[in-house]
């Protein structure tokens, strides 16, 4: 599979405040990739950077062979951002079409992918209420849908899981799962370990370093641990270490 997503030696942060250092990322084609990492620790500084709002302060991001921030991949990133970015006085219908054509669907398309991404997370029958009336879950639910409208190539999910109940959640995997078959390419942030066993990839983020990276499997048996969960506590203990021995 080509390669869909490229970062090299990137550094990012904020004025002299340094909150990435060294990232170094590929992420082929019908890939699920699981970003985790404690909150702050810089996970959606390398989102917003490989979706191109930030620049790189150093290194090189590509997406889709091309060179980060371009203006013109948006349309084929799908995104779902972690605080839920809704029109309350809209419907649901009303907030799909409003962002479906913002992506840059045709009425026609529209009409077709509204009930298949309505469908993944169970809002069919809540479209024609108005987002103002919905839950908390029901808002993640629908900014899933948002991401999942435009059929794009490359769809970037942060903390996509929160709040949504256990059995919505194999369901949404699911489907993320069938999309990486048909080679559509997933990255996703997350705290919650469940999520990040079913990624292909892992990369552990902590205090903006890439502490650990494989597959869920290679990095249970390198650190020779028994879950994803402990691989992070040992890879970070090992991080300190090293900190206070340098």
């Amino acid at each position: 599979m080509s390669i869909t997503i490229q970062v090299t030696n990137l550094q990012q942060g904020y004025g002299k405040n340094v909150v990435l250092r060294d990232i170094n990322l590929t992420v082929k084609g019908g890939e699920i990739v699981g970003l985790i990492g404690p909150s702050g620790a810089g996970k959606t500084t390398l989102v917003s950077t490989i979706m191109g709002m930030l620049k790189p302060q150093k290194g090189t991001v590509t997406v889709l062979q091309q060179r980060m921030p371009n203006r013109k991949l948006l349309g084929k990133i799908g995104y779902m951002a972690q605080t839920d970015a809704l029109y309350n006085s809209l419907t649901a219908r009303e907030n799909l079409k409003f962002f479906g054509a913002m992506q840059g669907l045709s009425v026609a398309e529209l009409k077709k992918q509204i009930p298949y991404a309505a469908g993944i997370v169970n809002l069919n029958a809540d479209l024609d209420k108005y987002v103002k009336n919905f839950s908390g879950g029901m808002k993640r639910r629908l900014s899933l849908a948002i991401a999942l409208v435009s059929n794009p190539e490359l769809l970037i999910l942060d903390e996509p899981t929160v709040g949504i109940d256990p059995e919505l959640r194999q369901q949404i995997w699911h489907e993320l799962q069938h999309l990486a078959k048909v080679g559509k390419t997933i990255l996703l942030t997350t705290h919650v370990m469940a999520d990040a066993e079913q990624s292909d990839q892992l990369m552990m983020i902590r205090n903006g370093v890439a502490i650990a990276q494989g597959t869920p499997n290679q990095l249970i048996r390198n650190y020779q641990v028994t879950s994803v969960e402990e691989v992070f506590l040992k890879a970070g203990r090992q991080q300190d270490a090293h900190t206070h021995n340098g």
